[in-house]
């Protein structure tokens, strides 16, 4: 296999996992490199002192074979200066330039999976771009309308899908009465069956309101929207709910399923961070190619000081290296 590394803002914390991961993973077999800035790169392996060595590339089609400690680097633009800590337009272009040219090497068949570095969504805001987020960005890309925000924990297995994204809390409600749940838990299940091999998937789905409304008394999303829903797609898949948030998590009742569908942000990231935070994952579903990241920020106050723990991004990258091949088997399968 063949991972591409987008950079992340060359001011966090991005360069340094990538780097630090590679020393974890140049004799796993497989092929690597970084798209951004060979610069950037070279600014931090020097200051950490890491015993990589940056090779610069115009082509990925024309790579030479991996070679230990030989980090090959596609250059996509090289910013005038590099400091961490800070915020800036210049990184945030760097940024949009990364993640374009890095999905590209993917879609073009060039590399196997694209594993994205921290972003700051300020900074690529003030570069011009509307798409702050990778799930967002990569789904105006390919022409997906709604890609799944996914987080997996490589250690507990535990699997939380978010049904509405990065959303203000007034707009939820709406947003889940709007969309099509029945079609959200039939691709969450079809990506489970393609990506994670899981044939026959256990979800739960948590309700939205407290104790999820206790029969309508706090709310009433979930007798009109989600238990229909469930009821409906309980006769195609194995799912169950809804569940009231706190006492799911709290009698870790998500030991029995392989995936928690939440309905917003923090109702599935809070107790997930809680459980997982050095090691968990987050998966983009729905996309033509496979896209994994860190499941933590950029990390401005400890950026280019050395103490960045690479463990997230080490996990994405190996999970994207296991939903690659858990792909390319389900295309090698005889008709």
């Amino acid at each position: 296999m063949r991972i591409v590394w987008s950079i992340g803002d060359p001011h966090g914390i991005g360069p340094e996992i990538i780097l630090k991961s590679f020393l974890k993973l140049e004799r796993s077999g497989h092929s690597f490199l970084v798209a951004g800035s060979y610069a950037v790169m070279d600014y931090y392996r020097k200051a950490l002192d890491l015993p990589v060595t940056l090779e610069l590339i115009e082509s990925v089609a024309a790579m030479a074979p991996a070679r230990q400690g030989v980090l090959p680097v596609f250059s996509v633009a090289e910013p005038e200066s590099i400091t961490p800590g800070t915020i800036s337009a210049e990184a945030g272009q760097l940024v949009v330039n990364s993640i374009n040219a890095a999905a590209e090497l993917c879609r073009d068949g060039l590399c196997d999976a694209l594993v994205t570095a921290p972003i700051n969504k300020e900074a690529i805001a003030r570069a011009g771009c509307a798409d702050t987020g990778h799930t967002g960005f990569l789904g105006r890309l390919f022409g997906i309308a709604s890609p799944t925000m996914m987080f997996f924990d490589p250690v507990s297995e535990l699997r939380v899908a978010l049904a509405t994204i990065h959303e203000p809390l007034e707009k939820v409600s709406g947003l889940i009465r709007s969309m099509n749940l029945d079609a959200f838990l039939a691709s969450l299940t079809k990506s489970l069956n393609t990506d994670f091999a899981i044939a026959s998937p256990r979800i739960a789905v948590l309700g939205l309101n407290p104790h999820a409304s206790d029969g309508g008394i706090m709310g009433c999303e979930e007798e009109e929207i989600i238990r229909p829903c469930i009821e409906r797609a309980s006769s195609r898949f194995k799912v169950e709910g809804p569940f009231p948030a706190d006492g799911f998590f709290g009698s870790k009742m998500y030991r029995n399923y392989d995936i928690v569908v939440a309905m917003y942000h923090d109702q599935g990231l809070l107790p997930f961070k809680v459980l997982a935070f050095d090691t968990g994952v987050n998966v983009t579903l729905g996309l033509p190619i496979v896209r994994t990241s860190p499941d933590h920020g950029t990390g401005f106050d400890i950026a280019g000081k050395g103490v960045a723990s690479e463990r997230s991004c080490y996990e994405a990258t190996l999970l994207a290296i296991t939903i690659a091949r858990n792909r390319k088997k389900q295309t090698e399968q005889p008709l």
